[in-house]
């Protein structure tokens, strides 16, 4: 059985106003096009949305427009990422085997980079979709002046889904909570239990929705990837 948590807790703060996961675009919210990749995977068997109690009406309405006979499960957004994921693992069913966990404002994704994650998860128990950087990147310890030149070609940018065996990332996470530590992402938690994360290479763009800049490149996305074929 897989598992998948959409995180869509955020506060929205650099939007200037704007609610990004329901914000339109292509002629839908953001979120309904992060949800229907799940919806409609026949990988995936159940979906836990972690999202504040006043936004479940519409996502409720969202999840009822896909052909899908998927039950949209709910956990509690909270005050810090991890602190969602964990509301979110609460919720995994019983029989779980492996936990996708991924952006509700990261609506680009193929269902080929979904099956790519979860069969490396199986095999090697964590995996994570990832970019190479190609900029150059340089360490500054006071924010005006380099510091030192980092090697590009070890540098990877990490993104979601990040995928689990489901008993690895909950033991991973109870560590997190016993230990009192703060993670930015998911894969950081398997530090903490000597669990490596392997790198699953996406070529292609799979941006979050961060700033109101980046709708236009999303919209032009999924654009893209919904043009009949010739």
């Amino acid at each position: 059985m897989v598992s998948a948590i959409i995180v869509a807790g955020g506060s929205s703060r650099r939007m200037k106003g704007v609610n990004k996961l329901f914000h339109p675009v292509h002629g839908k919210p953001l979120l309904a096009h992060t949800l229907e990749i799940f919806f409609l995977s026949d990988l995936v068997n159940e979906v836990i949305l972690v999202t504040p109690p006043e936004n479940r009406k519409i996502c409720r309405q969202i999840a009822a427009g896909f052909e899908s006979e998927k039950e949209l499960k709910f956990a509690d957004g909270g005050d810090e990422r991890q602190d969602s994921v964990w509301n979110g693992l609460r919720m995994v069913g019983d029989s779980s085997e492996i936990t996708v966990i991924h952006d509700g404002a990261r609506p680009c994704i193929s269902t080929e980079l979904l099956e790519r994650c979860v069969e490396k998860a199986r095999s090697t128990g964590a995996s994570v979709a990832a970019a190479r950087v190609i900029d150059s990147i340089k360490e500054s310890d006071n924010g005006q002046s380099i510091l030192r030149n980092l090697e590009r070609s070890r540098l990877w940018a990490v993104q979601t889904p990040q995928t689990f065996r489901t008993e690895i990332i909950v033991r991973a996470f109870v560590e997190v909570r016993r230990s009192g530590g703060r993670i930015t992402d998911d894969t950081a938690a398997c530090e903490l239990i000597g669990q490596s994360v392997s790198l699953v290479e996406n070529p292609d763009p799979n941006p979050k929705a961060t700033l109101p800049s980046d709708f236009l490149q999303i919209e032009h996305l999924i654009q893209m990837r919904d043009a009949p074929c010739n």
